[in-house]
């Protein structure tokens, strides 16, 4: 008689195996879990042992794949009455959770594929449903990522991304000195930043420092109401940015008034005024061309240089000067776009004269940011925003 036993492949001391039957030509096999008597039954919610069995029960669970073929388990169960939880409860055999119906290491398995690979493609590679793969990764990102922590803040970054056409947004709130996704919330509403700064103790608020974000009068209405003391960095990204639609802005009016040979010069310069290096001899020479052509664009583009330069100073004092000295320039053009963007700089050059104490950029944010559209896309979009917020929580933990 063979002593060969398929035992050691199920190490749990509260089960007993009674019986299989494999299905070749399904690649199925089928095997019989009974409770094994010798330990008494606990309950799976508090782990106390129970006096008395109120029923049984049975279920099929799939396991781990042996080779190719599919496990599936037939397992009896006990259901008792807790006397801790006052309830009747399903035992703990170790080997399935109540509510899945796999089991715990299968369970485990599917989460560590869900690392790496889409939900869809977890679940034809197992012959599993959608469903139950994303709830089962689900349950296991709410333990570790559910409860956000926001221990050890000083230095925040704050963003938005677009999640779906129609201008929906979630607001992503990152850790600047290590990199961490802290908070995710809907919209990018002052009350949806108010929501996160409520959600901090007051001596969590207290040692914030400085936050860094786009000049987006919500976020700053929220930060100077809830954390006054919290020092407002603008980044030079989202202000050049800016006034990038103000070049394209001149060099349309510029276009309009030019004659017919002039306008020749002017078509196709568009990106040649963006650009920060004009590395092709040809785009040189139009470059030159253009701004020998024209005076006010050659304004501009000698503004857009001045401009990202503020950046570069350490002192308040030189930083406050290079900014009246730019708008001083601008003004002097008399163009209603770049007067507009003039009074707005004006209005918000404290948070660019923060920057000499706190050099922060949100170049890490928008990193942050390419590979959450990344995660997006590679799943074709996420139905719950929930299960979205923790797959991004799980990819930028330390």
């Amino acid at each position: 008689m063979s002593s060969m036993s398929i035992a050691p492949y199920f190490p749990f001391c509260r089960i007993r195996i009674t019986d299989q039957f494999v299905y070749p030509e399904a690649h199925e096999s089928w095997i019989k879990v009974i409770p094994d008597k010798r330990y008494q039954p606990i309950c799976h919610l508090c782990g106390q042992k129970a006096v008395r069995v109120h029923s049984w029960g049975r279920r099929c669970v799939r396991d781990l794949n042996l080779a190719s073929t599919q496990v599936y388990l037939h397992c009896h169960f006990r259901k008792i009455f807790c006397p801790a939880c006052r309830q009747i409860v399903i035992e703990d055999l170790e080997l399935f959770h109540p509510y899945f119906r796999v089991t715990k290491r299968l369970a485990e398995y599917i989460h560590g594929l869900c690392r790496v690979m889409t939900v869809k493609e977890v679940a034809e590679h197992l012959g599993l449903d959608w469903k139950t793969v994303k709830n089962i990764d689900k349950i296991f990102l709410e333990s570790q990522y559910g409860t956000p922590c926001f221990d050890g803040l000083r230095i925040l970054a704050v963003d938005e991304i677009s999640i779906r056409k129609g201008r929906r947004y979630l607001t992503v709130i990152l850790d600047y000195e290590t990199g961490r996704v802290v908070w995710i919330g809907r919209k990018r509403k002052a009350r949806t930043l108010k929501t996160f700064f409520n959600l901090l103790s007051k001596g969590q608020k207290n040692k914030l420092e400085a936050i860094v974000m786009d000049m987006w009068d919500p976020y700053i209405k929220a930060v100077k109401e809830k954390v006054p003391q919290v020092k407002i960095v603008f980044d030079l990204f989202h202000v050049v940015a800016q006034f990038s639609q103000v070049i394209d802005k001149v060099r349309n009016s510029e276009y309009r008034k030019a004659s017919k040979e002039q306008k020749e010069v002017f078509k196709g310069a568009k990106y040649l005024l963006l650009k920060n290096t004009v590395r092709r001899f040809k785009e040189r020479d139009h470059l030159a061309e253009l701004l020998q052509l024209n005076q006010v664009i050659n304004t501009v583009y000698i503004l857009k240089d001045q401009l990202k330069h503020i950046w570069s100073y350490k002192s308040r004092t030189w930083a406050a000067k290079a900014v009246d000295h730019w708008c001083s320039l601008a003004r002097s053009l008399k163009n209603h776009s770049v007067t507009k963007f003039t009074k707005m700089l004006e209005r918000y050059s404290y948070g660019i004269l923060n920057h000499c104490d706190y050099p922060l950029h949100t170049s890490v944010l928008e990193g942050v940011n390419n590979k959450i559209k990344v995660i997006k896309r590679k799943a074709y979009g996420f139905h719950d925003l929930r299960y979205f917020s923790l797959k991004i929580f799980q990819a930028f933990a330390n």
